[in-house]
C-alpha cells in the first residue's frame, strides 16, 4: 500500500487537478486547428502527391507535440530526456516538396503553442497563417493561369521546321521554353512551356501553327494543380 502511495506521489508531484480543464481546452483547440489546417492543405496545396492522405497526419502530429510539451515544460530533467530521445530516434519521412515541410512546421507550431499554454495566441497566429495562405494562393493562381504546356506533333516530319514553329510562337507568347523534342523518320513531337497575356493571342498562335501544315496536331494543357 505504501508503495502504491509513493508511486502516486512521485507521478502526481508536478500535476495539479486544476490544470485539467485548461489541458482539455488546449487539446480540443489543438485538434480543431490541425483539422482545419489539413483541410486548407487539401484545398490550397500544390503538391502532386496524395494530399488527403498526408493531411490525415496533422491532427495526430499536433496533439502529440502538444502532449510532449505539456509534459516536459515543467521539468528540466524531462526536457533533457526529450533531447536525448530525439537524438536516438531518426525520422525517415519522405518529404517530396518544400510545401509539405512548411505545413508540417505549421502543425508542430500549433502543438507547441497549445502545449505551452498559449492557446489564444496560437489561435490568433493561426488565423494570420490562413489569411497569408489564402492571399498567396490567390496571387499565384492568377499568375499561373496564363501558363500552358504546348505539344506539337506531326506524322510528316519532313515538312515541319522546328525553327519555324518557334518563330511563330514568339510572335504571340510573352514567354516560351522548349522542354522536349522527339524526331524520327515517321513522326516529330515538340513540347513547350508557353505564356500568353490573353486568350486572344492563344487563338491567334493556334491558327498560325495550323497554317504551317495541315498534318500538325496541337495540344494545350493547363499547368495549374487544382486536384
Amino acid at each position: 500500500m505504501n508503495e502504491i502511495k509513493a508511486f502516486l506521489i512521485d507521478n502526481l508531484s508536478g500535476f495539479s487537478p486544476k490544470a485539467i480543464p485548461g489541458f482539455i481546452f488546449s487539446f480540443i483547440v489543438c485538434a480543431v486547428l490541425a483539422f482545419i489546417l489539413g483541410k486548407i492543405y487539401v484545398r490550397f496545396g500544390n503538391s502532386l502527391s496524395n494530399r488527403k492522405s498526408f493531411a490525415r497526419n496533422f491532427i495526430v502530429l499536433a496533439i502529440t507535440t502538444m502532449f510532449i510539451i505539456s509534459v516536459v515544460k515543467s521539468s528540466l530533467a524531462l526536457s533533457l530526456g526529450l533531447v536525448g530521445a530525439l537524438s536516438i530516434v531518426r525520422f525517415r519521412a519522405a518529404i517530396k516538396e518544400p510545401e509539405e515541410l512548411t505545413y508540417l512546421f505549421l502543425t508542430i507550431a500549433i502543438g507547441l503553442g497549445c502545449g505551452a499554454g498559449l492557446t489564444v495566441l496560437t489561435v490568433v497566429a493561426f488565423i494570420g497563417f490562413v489569411i497569408v495562405i489564402f492571399f498567396t494562393n490567390r496571387y499565384q493562381k492568377s499568375v499561373e493561369s496564363q501558363n500552358l504546356y504546348l505539344t506539337i506533333s506531326s506524322n510528316q516530319p519532313q515538312v515541319i521546321d522546328l525553327k519555324n514553329i518557334v518563330e511563330t510562337l514568339k510572335k504571340y507568347c510573352s514567354g516560351i521554353k522548349l522542354k522536349r523534342t522527339d524526331e524520327s523518320p515517321a513522326a516529330i513531337e515538340a513540347s513547350f512551356f508557353v505564356e500568353f497575356d490573353d486568350f486572344e493571342k492563344l487563338e491567334q498562335a493556334k491558327a498560325d501553327l495550323k497554317n504551317i501544315h495541315s498534318s500538325i496536331n496541337i495540344t494545350f494543357m493547363d499547368n495549374t494543380r487544382d486536384f
